[in-house]
């Protein structure tokens, strides 16, 4: 195995290339079943290495946990999460964890709890009797990672075994158990013991599991002449498995049903799975079985993947697809047939079901529905009106301003070229090959569904197919590196961009090759002399998933092109006046993702002169702004707008001094974090969702909310009408330790003041700490906003809207949750409330509604605001409302990012990731 150095001969360059591993072999080709199948080469053996590797680690620190969840002596989420790298990039990681975790609208409205939609296991019998140690540290693995797979198994070579030894032979009719009064005895022994024994086993490693060996199936007899008590399933109680997972508990079933009159009947644990999917419509539905997927019956190979809507009738008519194969396909496909394209069956080994699930890669075989696929020599063939909203919505050029879409569609009409893609535009990519020349796809713009299930492989696949070579460009530090590394034959990085190829052996040609390229501006002047590249974990901080192509380098031969078309947004500059805190660094990096937003200078005292890490459009350092700087800059109109993130009752000299500014020419906007301006009536306080909206587009002096008071006035606001008069509402809140802001703390080695939280998690131990139990200000400033919410009768004849506030602070860092508590003037149900959620946040992007209580931990790190758990009391006069939220984001940057975006003249959510709400 060949690893990339930098004395690598430029001869191997064609095989260096970094794998998920971080080793670097020559690359297989993609797969598909029918014809492209993977292979088990050096690879594959060092990913299961790795596997054994993080299983041998886990079980080395010990799982342990305490009943409250907090690990104790044990391997923390975090630590669990840097063993997962070993498996994968961190950023393929980090992805499937976070959509794998992320609550779902649809989830909450269809009635089912979120974090039973994650996967549905069905474990072989097997399986229990040969693996149960690994079987049970990967579903640790996976539980304290937070998640909860509903874990079903059979018991099939187990009951034949003790059929055997008591003189029954097993009966089958169309591969159906026949099952008499006593096999089913013995079955129903049989599954208990087994369910018994892996609850034991994950019980054993501080997960906790509850056997659940009947009570979700009722099920008729299948055919009770034909084939005993033998049931088919009718119905699915997921009450039981949800009930489980709200205890914190892993749901472990059998396939054992019941009928009306409450005889057990056996079912065939894949088709309980598969009714058991139908219900809960999972992202996975997951067979572990020995073999560890599906094999080519020719070949003998493993099949990687296989896209039922582009290959199923192909595959079906293979001569080596009969019995139980050919049964097993067709059954797959009818399951998936009737879930939401996000759902994917995978047949997996258990020691690879971590690299499954967490790798671009995968282990097993991997099944999904997909889509058809087109490829067209023009805009027009595939339809203007959808590449339009792909280019303007993924395309990196686009979104920033360097090129409009209908100059890239200009750009097309003068090269042949070919465009690929998936019915319903998950991918796009744009292949250019004008006559004689090596092709380059110049565009790869895949969503984040097809990321997830993989369209990307088979769009690459079929250009692949018709292109015996290809170049392409990427970001050096794009999120999906290793996704391109995996796919080329060489590769090498300069200037922030890394150039990939296949199919051309000899350096000597690749050098001739891009030579041409630079020479007709086909690929940027960067790349020559061609030279190593660096490996992916060698590379700095990623960005935003993108592999298109940048614009040619500005010259005077094409600027006259590119220059002021109608359609560009103007780039704006912010100054940001504290930056060493928590929301200070979480606007640093909305900054860094808005496409017209220049962040020109950050002030802090503590970091003056020393480089901003985190920024990577430019390069900034802090500097340590006086009142009389930012006088003179605001003079000048050097910022077009003024952040403060200071501590309350700082900020008034700076503002006096922009203020000042005015009158000799300044324009500058101020968006204020504190809460020294909340109640100034010539300042806009800014909470789009509820007011400030259209005003901030014509104001300059922004006061931003807190993020209590946020939380606070987001649940009230629906309600305000509905209130009653006499009695307060009263909001209990409870916020992670980062909202009581930092301290200064000892320096790292770069002489960097830490930033340290005043009150930390050890501070606080298991315990929360109630804190201001009376007039707080987000009580005041809370109650004085939503007073404007009340018909005008109401409030010019009653005292001033008060409510009741009580914060705490607990043991996690970012996220806060508020309980509500509303007496409500007349009586009403708990369906008539949540209706007037919807009407009041109906096409608000940044708000989630939800059945379901949210979890503070699905708040954290999200940009939107959650709501659910709304109930009432059985008079019917009082609601209790659940809200959340992110302290440090919608609860303070992300809002700050809102209000500059009005106030700018942007679109509201520009910079705001909108996958992460």
């Amino acid at each position: 195995m060949l690893r990339r150095c930098s004395n690598l001969p430029r001869s191997a360059l064609k095989v260096a290339r970094p794998t998920a591993t971080r080793a670097f072999t020559k690359p297989s080709a993609p797969v598909s079943a029918s014809s492209q199948l993977a292979s088990k080469d050096s690879s594959n053996v060092l990913f299961e290495l790795d596997v054994k590797k993080v299983g041998n680690e886990i079980r080395k620190r010990g799982l342990t946990s305490s009943i409250n969840g907090q690990r104790e002596g044990g391997m923390d989420r975090d630590t669990i999460i840097r063993l997962l790298y070993s498996l994968g990039s961190r950023h393929e990681v980090e992805r499937y964890l976070r959509i794998f975790t992320q609550s779902s609208k649809d989830a909450a409205a269809g009635g089912v709890l979120p974090e039973a939609k994650f996967a549905v296991l069905k474990i072989g019998g097997a399986i229990l009797t040969n693996e149960l140690d690994d079987l049970a540290l990967s579903l640790s693995f996976l539980n304290r990672l937070g998640l909860f797979p509903v874990v079903l198994h059979g018991a099939g070579p187990q009951l034949n075994d003790i059929l055997e030894a008591e003189g029954i032979v097993p009966d089958y009719e169309d591969g159906i158990r026949i099952t008499d009064p006593k096999t089913l005895s013995i079955a129903r022994r049989v599954f208990l013991q087994e369910n018994l024994k892996l609850t034991t086993a994950l019980e054993r490693l501080g997960t906790r599991a509850r056997p659940i060996p009947t009570g979700v199936f009722t099920a008729d007899y299948l055919d009770k002449q034909k084939y005993g008590l033998v049931g088919k399933i009718t119905r699915v109680d997921k009450a039981p498995i949800e009930a489980a997972i709200r205890a914190g508990c892993l749901p472990i079933l059998t396939s054992l049903a019941e009928n009306a009159e409450g005889q057990i009947l056996n079912v065939n644990a894949d088709v309980a799975a598969g009714e058991l999917a139908r219900v809960l419509e999972p992202m996975k539905i997951v067979y572990l079985n020995e073999k560890g997927g599906l094999y080519h019956g020719v070949s003998g190979k493993k099949i990687s993947t296989i896209n039922l809507d582009e290959e199923y009738d192909a595959l079906m008519k293979e001569s080596w697809v009969k019995f139980g194969t050919k049964l097993k396909i067709r059954e797959i496909k009818e399951l998936l047939d009737t879930l939401p394209r996000t759902s994917s069956v995978a047949i997996i080994s258990t020691d690879m079901l971590q690299k499954e699930l967490f790798t671009d890669a995968g282990a097993g075989t991997l099944i999904r529905r997909g889509h058809k696929l087109y490829k067209q020599p023009s805009v027009e063939a595939v339809g203007s009106t959808q590449l339009r909203q792909v280019f303007t919505e993924r395309d990196p050029e686009v979104s920033s301003g360097k090129r409009s879409v209908a100059e890239i569609f200009s750009e097309l009409k003068n090269t042949p070229h070919t465009i690929y893609g998936d019915e319903p535009f998950d991918v796009v990519a744009v292949v250019s090959h004008p006559e004689g020349q090596t092709p380059v796809m110049t565009k790869f713009l895949p969503s984040r569904n097809g990321i997830l299930n993989k369209i990307v492989d088979n769009v690459f696949d079929a250009i692949k197919k018709d292109h015996k070579r290809l170049f392409w460009t990427a970001k050096a530090d794009d999120e999906n590196r290793a996704w391109h590394f995996e796919r080329a034959d060489g590769s090498f990085t300069r200037a922030g961009r890394s150039l990939f190829w296949y199919g051309v052996a000899d350096v000597k040609e690749v050098e001739k090759i891009i030579e041409g390229f630079e020479t007709s501006g086909r690929i940027e002047r960067v790349f020559l002399p061609v030279g190593p590249s660096t490996p992916p974990h060698r590379l700095g901080a990623t960005r935003a998933f993108s592999t298109s192509t940048r614009p040619m380098a500005a010259s005077a031969a094409n600027y006259s092109f590119r220059r002021g078309y109608a359609t560009e947004v103007p780039r704006k500059r912010v100054a940001l006046i504290g930056a060493r805190g928590y929301t200070g660094q979480n606007l640093i990096a909305l900054i860094d993702n808005h496409p017209h937003l220049d962040l020109t200078h950050v002030s802090s005292r503590e970091l003056a002169g020393l480089p901003l890490k985190d920024y990577k459009k430019s390069s900034v350092s802090y500097s340590n702004l006086s009142v009389q700087d930012v006088g003179k800059m605001a003079e000048n109109n050097e910022v077009d707008a003024w952040v403060m993130a200071l501590p309350n009752g700082v900020c008034k000299p700076f503002v006096d001094a922009i203020d000042a500014s005015a009158k000799k020419g300044g324009k500058g906007v101020i968006v204020d974090l504190g809460a020294d301006y909340r109640f100034e009536k010539d300042w806009t306080y800014g909470l789009p969702e509820l007011y400030g909206r259209e005003e901030a587009k014509q104001s300059s002096r922004i006061s931003n909310p807190g993020c209590y008071a946020t939380n606070t006035q987001l649940l009230l606001a629906p309600l305000m009408p509905y209130l009653d008069k006499i009695q307060r509402p009263s909001v209990f809140g409870v916020s992670g330790y980062s909202g009581a802001g930092t301290k200064s703390g000892e320096k790292d080695e770069e002489g960097r003041p830490k930033t340290v939280p005043k009150i930390s998690a050890q501070d606080l131990g298991l315990s929360i700490r109630p804190y201001s139990l009376t007039d707080h200000i987000h009580e005041r400033e809370s109650s004085t906003h939503l007073s404007s919410l009340l018909p005008s009768s109401t409030s010019a004849t009653s005292d001033p809207f008060q409510l009741a506030f009580i914060p705490n602070v607990a043991p996690w860092f970012s996220g806060i949750i508020s309980v509500l508590t509303a007496p409500l003037e007349k009586s009403m149900r708990a369906s008539e409330i949540f209706e007037l959620y919807e009407q009041k946040y109906a096409g608000e992007k940044l708000i989630t509604l939800g059945k379901n209580v949210p979890d503070v931990r699905d708040a954290e790190g999200k940009h939107g605001w959650r709501m659910g758990g709304v109930q009432v009391h059985s008079s019917g006069k009082r609601v209790v409302v659940v809200g959340a939220l992110d302290n440090l984001l919608k609860g303070a940057a992300t809002q700050c990012m809102q209000n500059l975006n009005n106030a700018l003249g942007y679109d509201e959510l520009a910079g705001i990731p909108l996958d992460e709400i």
